[in-house]
């Protein structure tokens, strides 16, 4: 079945039900949050007489500005209603524990491809964001479906977070056309552009501790443990202590940088990222995966974590081995 029929299907689908409800995966990020947020207000605008709802249970106080996910329904109602799941690369990250209900499963993701879970699995590993592939989706069949401000701005949003502001790789000329189409809405992106990167003061702060505690490995990993004394220290949330993981994206020779985050019951969440270098195997082996280069892992303890930065020592050794002058 090439794109364009599954485009179809997931339409057709749609259209057979009244009830739908829109999950996406845990610990949100702009990406799961935009394309939700974004792909409910699309089926709202266009189908006005259908329930659709966009839900889950862990949120991320930075993207309310981009609107609220809905109260969670009775059971009866998940099992009236076609489920989408939107970012979520296995059926387990969902964060939605009562998804199981409904009688039918879309699955609408860009990592690769692990688990398919749905009754359609619409996977576009070569976008860089969930959000590109609604918008898509939306001009695929523009002529049926609303695209309002309130959809391209949760979309825009998604888009600019999961590509670093347009810096990754996978980011094309079709990946701006796509954005493009979003701009044409009334969007205020000095807006958009300060909700998401104004930092308060303690966040500054704290940003200048890491870099002046960060640690390196032999071969070019940079490395930050953010532990709970830190963070209570400078009073900042699990969610600002990892949004600070990029600002070691810039070490000449290191081309992997990690923040490990000390969570209440002593494991760690682990966040990822390389120029270059494919990482997601590595996440994979610590309960993790993601893109290949931005993913995430949990390592339940301090032994786990040295034992994940051997591993990516090793592969950043060989990576420079083998690919000499690229970097």
């Amino acid at each position: 079945m090439n794109y364009l029929e599954i485009k179809r299907s997931i339409l057709d689908k749609i259209k057979d039900y009244e009830s739908i409800i829109i999950a996406r995966h845990i610990k949100p990020d702009g990406d799961c949050m935009g394309s939700s947020l974004g792909l409910r207000e699309i089926l709202r605008a266009s189908f006005p007489n259908k329930k659709v709802l966009s839900l889950g249970h862990m949120k991320a106080d930075y993207l309310k500005f981009i609107g609220s996910e809905d109260e969670n329904p009775e059971e009866e109602v998940y099992r009236n209603s076609l489920l989408i799941v939107v970012d979520t690369a296995t059926f387990e990250r969902i964060d939605n524990k009562n998804v199981s209900l409904c009688p039918e499963i879309i699955k609408i993701d860009h990592h690769i491809p692990i688990e398919d879970y749905g009754t359609i699995n619409y996977i576009r590993a070569d976008l860089p964001a969930t959000c590109a592939i609604i918008v898509d989706f939306y001009q695929t069949f523009k002529n049926e479906l609303v695209l309002n401000d309130e959809a391209a701005k949760a979309l825009f949003v998604g888009m600019v977070t999961d590509t670093g502001r347009f810096r990754y790789s996978g980011v094309g000329p079709e990946i701006m056309r796509l954005a493009a189409t979003l701009l044409e809405h009334n969007l205020n992106i000095e807006s958009i552009y300060s909700n998401l990167y104004i930092r308060e003061k303690k966040s500054l702060k704290l940003q200048g501790y890491v870099l002046k505690h960060f640690k390196t490995t032999e071969n070019g990993i940079a490395y930050f443990n953010m532990s709970r004394r830190v963070r209570k220290k400078h009073n900042v949330s699990t969610e600002d202590a990892s949004a600070l993981i990029n600002i070691l994206d810039s070490i000449r020779n290191h081309l992997i940088w990690i923040f490990f985050i000390e969570a209440d019951d002593k494991s760690y969440r682990v966040r990822i990222r390389s120029r270059f270098v494919p990482i997601n195997g590595i996440a994979e082996k610590f309960r993790g995966g993601g893109h290949k280069q931005a993913a995430g892992a949990l390592v339940k303890n301090k032994r786990e974590m040295r034992t994940l930065l051997q591993e990516a020592d090793k592969l950043l050794k060989e990576f420079k081995n083998e690919n000499q002058g690229v970097f």
